[in-house]
């Protein structure tokens, strides 16, 4: 298809794009793809906001050229390029431009109604679901929009037991998953280091597949939200991708835990609310910024010096004498402007090194 459609980009540009949106919704349908992902590849292709809103099966949901859901309660305006989900059906997915749609607009609308048609059949009709880990039933779980009804006839159709307590789950990079909170064991906390994804994944290797939504945490950095009831899954989904923004790659140059439980955070959570990415950083953040700039070993030995119980500790952490730790703290002390070999500077560096974290993620 790839060939294909450089081949038509050769002869006519817009044939070669048709093409390419074909091939793209084909992928997305073939991984079973949800709404929202079906509405953002849309408005992604089209370069403009794209609106999908069923009356009768009560779907709304709008997302921006950026890939963001924000969702509004104005109408669609009828002269937007739009499609029905069905022959005789009403206009119900819509491209945010003014004027008649060009090849590729109409070529994308046609794909993703299509697509859609299929994903409202398979999570809000009869149509029978393929496997049990289907990400569009997932998708509607976690949707608080969704009624619900059509929320439990998800959870249903993903093996869940309403009556049981399950995590919403966000991955890195990943489709949502959810999990049931029987499958997840109690963290074993070693004291005077934050959890270490060994430590916090609660998932043993044998870990009881009690929901066929999700048997294991998935690898890389995850954020968890806490164990509720199926319905109330959206909010446990939302705290889930506040976690995720507190995780990191677990190296050098990212130190600190892939896993991050959600109810775990108390207050700290609130950093994340306050610290909106790629804005301009807070001075403590800037300072840290230029200390870790200036050695190699910078980042490292402050993180174990924040996340450990004794500057010993810390020494053992970056595998280092406790004197050269000292050097390498005096060191890292003129360069930020405060101690952190006091229990309030300590907090101090907690607080940057965790602020930075949030700026980037």
């Amino acid at each position: 298809m790839k060939e294909l459609a450089g081949r038509l980009t050769a002869l006519d540009p817009d044939a070669g794009a048709a093409v390419r949106v074909i091939a793209y919704f084909d992928r997305l349908a073939e991984h079973r793809a949800g709404l929202e992902a079906l509405v953002r590849g849309a408005a992604v292709l089209a370069g403009c906001p794209a609106r999908l809103s069923d009356a009768g099966r009560r779907v709304r949901l709008r997302v921006e050229t950026d890939g963001r859901r924000r969702d509004t309660e104005q109408p669609p305006d009828p002269a937007w390029p739009s499609a029905a989900l069905s022959p005789d059906g009403a206009p119900a997915l819509w491209l945010e431009r003014a004027g008649p749609p060009n090849v590729v607009d109409a070529v994308i609308l046609e794909r993703a109604a299509a697509a859609i048609r299929l994903v409202l059949d398979r999570t809000r009709g009869r149509a029978p679901s393929a496997h049990a880990d289907d990400p569009a039933l997932i998708e509607t779980l976690l949707d608080a929009t969704a009624p619900e009804q059509i929320r439990l006839h998800a959870a249903g159709r993903l093996g869940l037991d309403p009556a049981a307590p399950a995590h919403a789950v966000a991955p890195l990079g990943g489709p949502p998953r959810v999990l049931a909170a029987s499958a997840l064991r109690a963290p074993v906390p070693v004291e005077g280091r934050p959890s270490a994804p060994e430590d916090s994944a609660r998932a043993g290797p044998a870990a009881a597949d009690t929901g066929s939504a999700g048997r294991a945490l998935p690898s890389g950095r995850v954020g968890v939200g806490p164990a509720v009831p199926v319905l109330e899954l959206p909010g446990s989904w939302a705290a889930a991708r506040t976690a995720l923004r507190f995780t990191a790659d677990g190296t050098p140059h990212s130190p600190g835990p892939r896993v991050v439980y959600a109810d775990e955070l108390g207050g700290i959570g609130l950093l994340a609310e306050l610290v909106v990415p790629g804005a301009e950083p807070p001075p403590d953040v800037r300072a840290l910024e230029a200390a870790v700039a200036d050695a190699p070993w910078m980042l490292t030995t402050l993180h174990a010096v924040a996340s450990t119980a004794s500057l010993r500790g810390a020494a053992v952490e970056v595998n280092v004498h406790h004197s050269t730790l000292q050097d390498r703290l005096g060191h890292a002390e003129a360069l930020l402007g405060w101690p952190v070999r006091t229990p309030q500077g300590r907090l101090r560096l907690q607080l940057a090194l965790t602020m930075r974290h949030l700026g980037r993620a």
